[in-house]
C-alpha cells in the first residue's frame, strides 16, 4: 500500500508547501525563490507571507463547488436539477466528485496549518518580531480549527493529526469520535483567540474572529448528543458574543445587498472570510470559482451555467409570512420587477422582468460592475465564514439555552437587531425554532445553514427529522413563468406559484390565501431524511486504502495538551 495516498497526502503536503511564498502584494501565491522551513522565517514580511494561502489556497476546493452543495443544497434553501443537485436530494455517494474535493481540500487546510505552526515555532529567526510569529500562527490555529468543524459537522468522526511528519510515516490512522473533534476545534480556537491581535488588516482575522468562532462551537458542544445544553459553555458563549458586539468594532451593514459586491469585501460586518483575489492577474487557486455556478447570462457577461438555481418552496413561503422581509429576500432572489442599480451599472441597471425567482447573493453583475475583474469560474468575491450577524443570532439562541422562550434581555436585541436591518417587525418573545427559521433567512445561500442544522440535529435528534421531512420540501423546479408576484396595493406582494414539477399552488388567482394548499407529503424522488444520511460517507478511495475508515473511532490522544 502506497502510504502517500492517505488523504491524497503526498499532493496536500506538496500543496501545502508550495503555497508558502513570498512577494509584494497579498495574495500574490508563488515564491521568486525555493525555501526552506529553516530559511524561509527569516523575517517579519516573511513570516506574515507564510500565512496568506491560509485564506485562499487552503479552501480553494472546498469553495469550488462542494461548499455550496453541503453548506447550501443540503440546507434546501436553493437547488439546481442540473447541477450538484445530488446534494439536495441527499444522494451523494462516496464517488461524488464534489465530496471528495471538500475531503481534499479540508485536509488541505489541516495540513497547511499543521507546517506553518511547527516551522514557526521551530524555525522562526531571531529578527522575527513576537507580533508577527504571534499572528500567523493565531491564523493556523484558527484554519485548522474551522476545517474541523466543517469536517465534523459533514463527515462526524474524523482523523485527528497535529504532525505531518509523523502522518508520512504512520499514514494508516484511525477515525476520533465527534465529542474528541470538537474538543480538539475548541482548544485551537482558544489558542487562536490567545494569539492574534486585537485588530486585523487587510482581511486578516483578529482574536474576535477567534472569539465569534469559538462561541460557535461552544453553542454545538454545548448540545452535542445531549439532552440539555451544558449551561457553563452556554455562559462563556454569551460571554464571547458580547465581547465581539461590544469592543471588536465590527457593525451590521445598513444596506442588505451591499453585503455581496465585491467593492465590499472585508467590510464592517465581515469578521472571517476567505479572501479570493482578482482573477485577471492571479494564479488558479487564488480566486472565487462559485460565480460560474451561481450566475447566469442575463446578469453575466463571462461564461456561467447557473440559470436554474431557485429558492426552495419552503423559502418562498416564508418571504410569504413576510418573515424575509422585501430588501433582505430582494438581495438573496432575483424577483420580478425588483431594480438592481448595481447590476449593469453603466447601462442604467438592471429590472428583473421574469415570472420567475433566480439566485442573486453571489452573483455579482457584469464586467462593468466589478471593475472588469471577472472571468469564467472566477470572481474576486469573498465568501464569508463569518459575519457579525451570526454572532448576534449566536448570542440570541446561547440566551435562550435550555428555556423554551426569551421574552428579553440581550439575547432578544441581538435577535431583532438582525430582524430590525431585515425590515420586518420585531419579536417579543421567541423560541428555538424562531431562531432556526431567522438563521435560514438571514444565511440563505451563504453556505453555512447545514452546518448549524448539524448541529441542532446532534441536539435535538427527532425534532430536526420531522423538520426536515415535514417543513421541508425537496426537489420541487419553480421557474419558466412559475413564480408571479402579486401586488397587494399597500406596497407589498406576495408570490403565487404557477407552475413547478409537481402543481404547486400556494395562492387564489386575486393574491388571497389559499387555506387548502399542500404538498399531499410529496417529496420528489422519495427525499428522506434519517440518522443514516445526515453525514456524508467518506471518500470510497480512502475507505479503500485506510480499513480504519470502516471502524469504530478511537479516542484523540491528547497527551498533556488537553
Amino acid at each position: 500500500m502506497n502510504k502517500f495516498k492517505i488523504f491524497s497526502l503526498s499532493g496536500l503536503l506538496g500543496l501545502s508547501m508550495l503555497s508558502i511564498g513570498c512577494s509584494d502584494d497579498f495574495l500574490e501565491i508563488y515564491p521568486e525563490s525555493n525555501y526552506t522551513g529553516e530559511s524561509f522565517y527569516s523575517s517579519d514580511e516573511a513570516v506574515l507571507k507564510a500565512g496568506e494561502p491560509l485564506y485562499n489556497r487552503a479552501w480553494f476546493n472546498f469553495n469550488r463547488r462542494a461548499i455550496l452543495g453541503i453548506g447550501s443544497y443540503r440546507a434546501n434553501d436553493a437547488w439546481n436539477p442540473y447541477a450538484t443537485a445530488e446534494f439536495a436530494r441527499f444522494q451523494t455517494t462516496a464517488l461524488t466528485p464534489e465530496l471528495i474535493q471538500a475531503w481534499s481540500s479540508l485536509h488541505l487546510a489541516v495540513t497547511m496549518s499543521n507546517s506553518i505552526i511547527k516551522d514557526l515555532t521551530n524555525n522562526c529567526d531571531s529578527k522575527v518580531s513576537a507580533e508577527a510569529k504571534n499572528r500567523v500562527l493565531g491564523e493556523a490555529f484558527l484554519t485548522r480549527g474551522t476545517a474541523y468543524f466543517y469536517m465534523v459537522r459533514t463527515w462526524g468522526p474524523c482523523i485527528l493529526f497535529e504532525d505531518n511528519d509523523n502522518v508520512v510515516i504512520s499514514p494508516l490512522r484511525p477515525l476520533n469520535p465527534e465529542e474528541d473533534v470538537l474538543k480538539f476545534v475548541i482548544r485551537d480556537f482558544r489558542r487562536a483567540a490567545e494569539l492574534l491581535p486585537e485588530t486585523g488588516a487587510n482581511g486578516r482575522v483578529s482574536k474576535y474572529a477567534a472569539e465569534s468562532m469559538l462561541a460557535k462551537a461552544l453553542l454545538a458542544h454545548s448540545g452535542w448528543n445531549r439532552d440539555t445544553r451544558d449551561e457553563a459553555e452556554l455562559a462563556e458563549c454569551i460571554a464571547l458574543c458580547e465581547d465581539v458586539i461590544d469592543n471588536s468594532g465590527a457593525s451590521l451593514m445598513e444596506d442588505f445587498h451591499q453585503l455581496f459586491r465585491y467593492q465590499n469585501n472585508n467590510n464592517s460586518e465581515s469578521l472571517y472570510a476567505m479572501q479570493w483575489a482578482d482573477p485577471l492577474v492571479k494564479a488558479w487557486g487564488t480566486y472565487n470559482c462559485l460565480l460560474s455556478d451561481l450566475s447566469f447570462g442575463d446578469v453575466c457577461d463571462v461564461s456561467c451555467w447557473g440559470s436554474n438555481l431557485q429558492p426552495s418552496p419552503d423559502m418562498i413561503e416564508y418571504f410569504n409570512q413576510g418573515a424575509f422581509g422585501v430588501e433582505r429576500w430582494g438581495a438573496t432572489f432575483f424577483t420580478e420587477d425588483f431594480y438592481y442599480p448595481y447590476i449593469k451599472s453603466q447601462h442604467g441597471g438592471y429590472t428583473y422582468n421574469k415570472k420567475w425567482c433566480q439566485l442573486k447573493k453571489g452573483v455579482v453583475g457584469c464586467k462593468e460592475d466589478n471593475d472588469g475583474k471577472l472571468a469564467s469560474m472566477a470572481s474576486p468575491l469573498n465568501t464569508y465564514i463569518l459575519r457579525l450577524a451570526d454572532v448576534y443570532l449566536t448570542h440570541a439562541e446561547a440566551c435562550l439555552g435550555n428555556k423554551s422562550a426569551l421574552t428579553g434581555g440581550r439575547g432578544l436585541e441581538s435577535f431583532n437587531a438582525i430582524r430590525t436591518r431585515a425590515g420586518v417587525p420585531e419579536f417579543e418573545s421567541i423560541d428555538f425554532w424562531t431562531i432556526v427559521r431567522e438563521r435560514r433567512m438571514e444565511f440563505c445561500m451563504e453556505y453555512c445553514n447545514w452546518f448549524d442544522m448539524v448541529t441542532w440535529y446532534r441536539w435535538k435528534p427527532q425534532e430536526m427529522l420531522s423538520f426536515f421531512n415535514e417543513e421541508q420540501h425537496r426537489g420541487y423546479e419553480i421557474k419558466n413563468n412559475g413564480v408571479e408576484r402579486i401586488n397587494r396595493g399597500d406596497g407589498s406582494f406576495k408570490l403565487n406559484y404557477l407552475f413547478a414539477n409537481h402543481n404547486i399552488w400556494r395562492l387564489n388567482a386575486d393574491g388571497t390565501d389559499n387555506p387548502d394548499w399542500s404538498v399531499d407529503g410529496y417529496r420528489p424522488h422519495d427525499i428522506i431524511l434519517t440518522e443514516a444520511n445526515i453525514f456524508m460517507p467518506y471518500p470510497e478511495a480512502d475507505v479503500l486504502q485506510n480499513p480504519y475508515l470502516s471502524k469504530a473511532p478511537e479516542p484523540y490522544d491528547f497527551g498533556d495538551d488537553k
